[in-house]
């Protein structure tokens, strides 16, 4: 009943017009490939670090190569990062660093289809985005929280979602440590002075915010396999028979769901990671990061949903990512919905109905405080508004009146094809419309202006009366 009720009150409403934000992109350098060496210690929270960006040139005659770094400084309270230099080919290249920019001059004008390789070492202490002290057990902990533009505190990248790229971690640590990060483990091996060096390579292309490290004194289980792709389980030691025992389900249950009706999964593996860095879940790519409350012991209903939301994220969000931080929702307001489709699956139609009704309710809340916003918003030279509720709960309304509006088959059809062309690349709100009206032969230009280009949110009025003469119920 929702279903039409929804449907039938679109209205055809002004343009409005939506800009990208306001990231300096440069759509003429491809990064293809970062490798983040870093040297972590005890001693302080200071690290060392050396990158290598490789970098494809689209065009002829670029002469410099822009990325984004924090620069420590006396406003920051000595935060920031301090560049030793920049190399290419072994040549020492002149840059500038300011206005938490790095500048590199290329020692000669680009060429088309053309790579080049670029090494910038740096140190300093980061304060943010490395998140470097004691866990609920006290012991010295390292955790990214690169969400959404943090890693420029620590790591030279090119730090927006439109510039995807693989990457690899390479960490010198104290030996008394293990490291979790995204991908596959190429390397451990132990150095002189009780260090330890580890590895790991992600060989699929991901947007910056879901490179992760974790560096911890971890008990660590091989869960399982999907596919032949590795699920495991990352707790603090102390944690280790609680954490099992949460993590062990519904990861894999859930990969299948979502390869099934999706499309295929496109990573190496699926680490969850009890960590320092965040509160409730992140979807960083291959290791999904989880508030040290997560772990209870219970399979607590709570952190059993985060699951399957980070999950999700692994189709929308880190293989199908956002071009601009204005369409948030595709990853999002996906991964939401894309949760209470599982639930329902899994735990049934009546739960996955609460889910929908906890949903509106919290639509509505945000709605009587913020009449105007918009899912598709244009606010984001304020990073810390790059969500709301509305980019998750109207988001997942919106696909699910959708889904409504087009019925079952074309939503799937469309849902498939999206992913199948966008897979691991980045796509727009209007890249979904036009698979959506592909696959359900209809125009939907009224149906996302309504409710992802405008505020507002649906008022249902009406009246009805009985004709007892004719024993007929009217209702309007």
């Amino acid at each position: 009943m929702l279903r039409s009720v929804c449907a039938a009150t679109i209205a055809l409403m002004g343009t409005v017009p939506i800009r990208t934000d306001d990231y300096p992109k440069n759509p003429n350098i491809d990064i293809l490939n970062y490798s983040f060496h870093l040297r972590l210690t005890d001693e302080n929270d200071e690290i060392e670090g050396e990158t290598t960006i490789t970098a494809r040139f689209l065009t002829d005659g670029i002469t410099e190569l822009r990325l984004d770094l924090i620069k420590a400084s006396a406003a920051r309270n000595g935060f920031g990062m301090m560049v030793a230099g920049v190399l290419s080919d072994g040549t020492p290249l002149a840059f500038r660093h300011a206005d938490d920019a790095l500048l590199i001059t290329l020692h000669s004008a680009s060429r088309a289809k053309e790579r080049r390789a670029f090494t910038v070492s740096y140190r300093g202490k980061p304060e943010t985005g490395l998140v470097i002290g004691p866990n609920m057990h006290g012991d010295r902990t390292f955790f990214s929280d690169n969400w959404p533009n943090r890693a420029r505190h620590w790591l030279p990248t090119v730090d927006h979602p439109y510039d995807k790229a693989t990457s690899e971690f390479i960490i010198t640590a104290p030996n008394h440590y293990q490291v979790i990060s995204n991908g596959l483990l190429i390397e451990e091996t132990d150095l002189a002075g009780d260090l330890r060096r580890t590895h790991w390579r992600h060989s699929v292309p991901i947007a910056t915010w879901l490179n992760a490290i974790g560096v911890a004194r971890f008990a660590v289980q091989h869960v399982d396999t999907y596919q032949g792709r590795p699920i495991q389980t990352w707790v603090y030691a102390q944690d280790r028979d609680a954490g099992f025992y949460d993590f062990a389900v519904p990861s894999k249950d859930v990969l299948e769901f979502y390869g099934d009706r999706i499309g295929p999964f496109s990573y190496e593996k699926l680490a969850n990671v009890q960590s320092n860095s965040v509160r409730g879940g992140m979807e960083s790519s291959t290791a999904i990061f989880y508030g040290a409350s997560s772990v209870t012991g219970e399979r607590s209903v709570r952190w059993r949903n985060v699951i399957i939301h980070e999950v999700a994220h692994h189709w929308f969000g880190n293989s199908v990512t956002e071009y601009d931080w204005d369409d948030v929702w595709l990853s999002e307001g996906f991964a939401t919905y894309f949760t209470l489709l599982y639930i329902e699956h899994a735990y049934g139609r009546d739960e996955f109905v609460e889910g929908l009704k906890s949903s509106r309710d919290r639509v509505f809340a945000f709605y009587r405080e913020n009449r105007g916003y918009r899912i598709v918003h244009d606010n984001l030279t304020d990073m810390r508004r790059v969500t709301s509720s509305q980019t998750y709960q109207k988001g997942a309304w919106t696909l699910h009146m959708l889904r409504g509006l087009i019925g079952d088959d074309a939503f799937w059809r469309g849902i498939r094809a999206y992913y199948a062309e966008y897979r691991d690349a980045n796509a727009t709100t209007d890249d979904l419309r036009r698979h959506m009206e592909e696959a359900s032969g209809r125009d939907l230009a009224r149906f996302f202006q309504q409710w992802l280009y405008q505020g507002g949110a649906l008022i249902v009025d009406g009246d009805w009366h009985y004709d007892a003469s004719r024993r007929v119920l009217h209702v309007r």
